[in-house]
């Protein structure tokens, strides 16, 4: 997937040349660039850049300085590229593009992981991505310490308030959805979201389900649900979460903290590539 992806970028991007590369810097001309940090945060998508230098130009000599995780601060370097001025030049945005996006992931990913590093929470991402590079911000996530959701549609039954209100009511959605895994033959994970205690009560007389995904519930309502949930049901909180509240969410004792915003709203860590001489 990657590979595909970096051959459908770089097409993009060049189409049928990087004509002003071509036209004022010589084919032979050799030179060096370094990636600069302008901003601190949590660097992503060094290996990312790698796998694009390899696949654009595999003479080019990458000296990675700062591994994916890494803390930055502005003025830090985090590699230094080496050979063909025109292959520097022309990957240049393309590189740029991923890192400062994963690395924005990454950032507000591990500021929110570190708030609720006191509890038991675990934060999670959603599928609220960029179509086409939902695997680059799920490895984002995970760069910054949080854990993936499910990836897509396919490994994990997740039955939210439309599939609940298209199929009758919450009984209904459970019992058909165990009567196509037995069919299928298929063994996935099924969580399913409540709006209200009445909901909530109504998952627990069915049962069957592994997770329980309370959904825009206050941290005092959240607290008043997990009582009523047996500890064999995993438990998510998830709608409404953010920076400011997500530490009450975390003490309620919650399992898991889903969180859109870590890739549907997030802001790219400013960094560039420059000549270095």
């Amino acid at each position: 997937m990657l590979d595909e992806f970096i051959l459908s970028v770089l097409k993009e991007d060049i189409g049928d040349g990087d004509h002003t590369s071509l036209s004022c810097i010589s084919e032979q001309e050799k030179g060096s660039a370094q990636l600069e940090v302008r901003q601190e945060g949590v660097i992503a998508g060094i290996d990312v850049a790698k796998r694009i230098y390899e696949i654009y130009d595999s003479t080019l000599s990458m000296e990675i300085i700062k591994k994916d995780g890494d803390s930055v601060h502005k003025g830090d370097v985090g590699f230094i590229l080496t050979g063909s001025a025109q292959s520097i030049l022309t990957t240049e945005r393309v590189v740029l593009n991923i890192m400062q996006r994963m690395s924005g992931i990454a950032t507000k990913t591990r500021n929110l992981v570190n708030q609720i590093s006191h509890t038991n929470a675990e934060l999670l991402d959603t599928r609220k991505t960029t179509p086409g590079i939902r695997f680059l911000e799920k490895k984002a996530v995970l760069i910054g310490g949080g854990s993936n959701h499910r990836f897509g549609l396919f490994d994990m039954i997740m039955i939210k308030d439309n599939h609940v209100d298209f199929s009758g009511g919450i009984q209904q959605a459970i019992t058909k959805t165990k009567e196509y895994l037995k069919k299928q033959n298929k063994c996935l994970k099924i969580e399913v979201e409540v709006r209200s205690i009445d909901e909530l009560n109504q998952v627990l007389r069915v049962g069957g389900v592994d997770r329980i995904m309370l959904d825009n519930f206050s941290p005092a309502e959240i607290s008043r649900a997990l009582k009523l949930i047996p500890t064999e049901y995993e438990t998510e909180a998830s709608g409404g979460i953010t920076e400011a509240n997500i530490v009450d969410y975390a003490e309620t004792g919650i399992k898991y903290i889903s969180v859109g915003a870590l890739t549907h709203s997030v802001v790219s860590l400013d960094l560039s590539l420059k000549a270095s001489f």
